[in-house]
C-alpha cells in the first residue's frame, strides 16, 4: 500500500511474530477467564457508526470457548505461515498470499471473537473475499479463475442469508449484541417467541451451509482444491470449513428454541455425510480426497449440534482441524514418499474387475459409483440454479449502466457498446 515491497524473509518473520504474539495473548487471556471462573468478557472498542438511533457498536466477547478456538485458529495459521514461507519460496505471487492470508486471518479471528453481530458480518465477509481470491491464486490458468468465481456466487449466497439474518435481528431486538441474543435467560433467547427464533435460526443454518460446503452447496468444495496447497490446509481442512459449525455452537440457544431449525440443520449435515463419504472413495486425488473427508466430520459436527452435544461438538471440531491441518500438508511428501518407495521394491499395480456377490444389486452399485465419481452432479444443479442467473443478473446490469451512461453522454446510439469477453466465457451465457 505503501509502495514498500520487502523481501520475502521480512515477510515470514514478520508473518511469524505476529501469529506467535497472538497466540500467546490467547494462551494468556484463555488462562486469566479460566481462573476467573470463565465468566464471559464483553469488550466494546467503540462505535462503528450510528443510523436511525440504533449503534452499531464493534464489540469482542471472551470466553473460554471463543479464546479456545482464537488460540487454535492463531496456532494453526503460524504453523501454515511457515510451511507457506518455504512452500511459495520464489513464486511470483508470494506478498499477494500473505496479503491475502492475513485478510483471512483477521476475518477469522473477528468471527471467533465477535460480541456483535455487525463484527460477525464483517469478519464473514473478510473469509469469503479472501478465500475466493486464494482459490483463484494461479490466475494466469482459466481454470482457478472459473473456479474462484463459482466458489464467490455461492459465498455470496451464504453472505445474503447472514445478512438477512443480521437484518432481522435488529428489527426485532433493537440491538445486536450476542452475548445477550445467544443467552438462555430472560432478554436472551428466551425473549424471542418460537417463530422468531426459528427464522433466525433457519437463516443462521443457511449461512452455516454456505462456508461449511453442506448440500446443495457442496460443489464448490472441490472446485476450491485450485489454491496453494498451504491455503487449502487451513481453509477447507482446518478452519474456515468449521466457521459455520462454530456459529451453530454459539448460537445453540437460538436452536433450542427452534426445533424445525435443529432438525434442518441435523437432516442436512446427516445427507451431506452420506454425500461426503460417497464422493470421498472414488476421488482421485488426495486433496479432493482429504476435503470431503473433511467435509464428512463437519458434517457429523451439525448433527451432534442439532442433537444438542455442543460440547461434544467443539471438541469434534477442534480435533478434526488438527488431524485435516496435518494431513493436508503432509500429502505431497507422502505421495512422494509412496512413489519412491514402490519404485524401490518395484511393485505393480493390477487393476481387476471387481464384481459383487449378488449380481442383481450390480448395477445400483455401478449407479451409485457413477454419481459418486460425478459428485452428486452437483455442479450442473450450481450452475443452473445459482451461477448462470447471477452471472446474467449481472450481465444485464452492466448492459443497462451502459446504457444509462450513453443516454447521459448525449449519445446517439441507446445500443450499449459491445464488450469483448474471453472465449471460455462464452459458455457460461444463460
Amino acid at each position: 500500500m505503501i509502495g514498500w515491497r520487502c523481501s520475502e524473509r521480512t515477510v515470514g518473520i514478520a508473518t511469524g511474530i505476529c501469529t506467535g504474539l497472538s497466540s500467546l495473548a490467547f494462551t494468556a487471556a484463555l488462562a486469566l477467564s479460566l481462573a476467573g471462573g470463565g465468566a464471559p468478557v464483553v469488550l466494546r472498542l467503540g462505535e462503528w457508526f450510528s443510523a436511525g438511533g440504533s449503534a452499531f457498536a464493534i464489540d469482542l466477547l471472551f470466553d473460554p470457548m471463543s479464546l479456545t478456538f482464537a488460540l487454535a485458529t492463531a496456532s494453526i495459521s503460524g504453523m501454515v505461515a511457515a510451511f507457506s514461507h518455504r512452500y511459495l519460496h520464489r513464486e511470483v505471487g508470494y506478498h499477494r498470499y500473505f496479503v491475502l492470508y492475513a485478510i483471512f486471518l483477521t476475518g477469522m479471528l473477528l468471527v471467533v471473537l465477535a460480541g456483535s453481530i455487525e463484527v460477525l458480518f464483517a469478519g464473514w465477509e473478510l473469509i469469503g473475499i479472501s478465500s475466493a481470491l486464494l482459490v483463484g491464486f494461479f490466475h494466469d490458468r482459466p481454470a482457478p479463475v472459473e473456479n474462484a468465481l463459482r466458489v464467490l456466487i455461492i459465498y455470496r449466497m451464504s453472505d445474503a442469508a447472514m445478512l438477512a439474518a443480521a437484518i432481522l435481528v435488529h428489527h426485532l431486538q433493537g440491538r445486536s449484541s450476542l452475548p445477550i441474543l445467544f443467552a438462555r435467560e430472560a432478554g436472551g433467547a428466551a425473549a424471542i417467541s418460537a417463530a422468531q427464533a426459528t427464522a433466525i435460526g433457519l437463516l443462521l443454518a443457511v449461512a452455516a451451509a454456505g462456508k461449511c460446503a453442506q448440500l446443495p452447496f457442496s460443489g464448490w468444495l472441490p472446485r476450491a482444491m485450485e489454491g496453494p496447497t498451504p491455503s487449502s490446509a487451513v481453509y477447507y481442512g482446518a478452519i474456515s470449513v468449521h466457521a459455520g459449525a462454530y456459529l451453530l455452537i454459539r448460537a445453540s440457544a437460538i436452536l433450542e428454541r427452534s426445533p424445525l431449525a435443529s432438525a434442518c440443520i441435523g437432516v442436512m449435515g446427516a445427507t451431506t455425510a452420506i454425500y461426503a463419504v460417497m464422493a470421498r472413495r472414488v476421488q482421485t486425488d488426495v486433496k479432493s480426497s482429504l476435503a470431503f473427508a473433511s467435509l464428512a466430520h463437519v458434517s457429523i459436527i451439525l448433527v451432534e449440534i442439532a442433537l444438542g452435544f455442543h460440547r461434544l461438538a467443539f471438541m469434534h471440531l477442534l480435533g478434526n482441524a488438527c488431524l485435516r491441518l496435518f494431513q493436508f500438508l503432509r500429502a505431497p511428501s507422502v505421495l512422494h514418499d509412496f512413489h519412491e518407495a514402490r519404485n524401490a521394491v518395484g511393485a505393480t499395480h493390477q487393476d481387476g474387475a471387481r464384481t459383487g456377490r449378488w449380481p442383481v444389486l450390480e448395477p445400483v452399485r455401478l449407479w451409485l459409483y457413477r454419481s459418486s465419481l460425478e459428485r452428486g452432479y452437483l455442479e450442473d444443479l450450481i450452475e443452473l440454479i445459482f451461477v448462470a442467473p447471477t452471472l446474467g443478473l449481472a450481465r444485464a446490469i452492466d448492459h443497462g449502466e451502459r446504457w444509462l451512461a450513453d443516454r447521459i453522454a448525449g449519445s446517439d446510439s441507446a445500443t450499449p457498446t459491445p464488450v469483448a469477453r474471453p472465449a471460455q466465457m462464452e459458455k457460461w451465457d444463460p
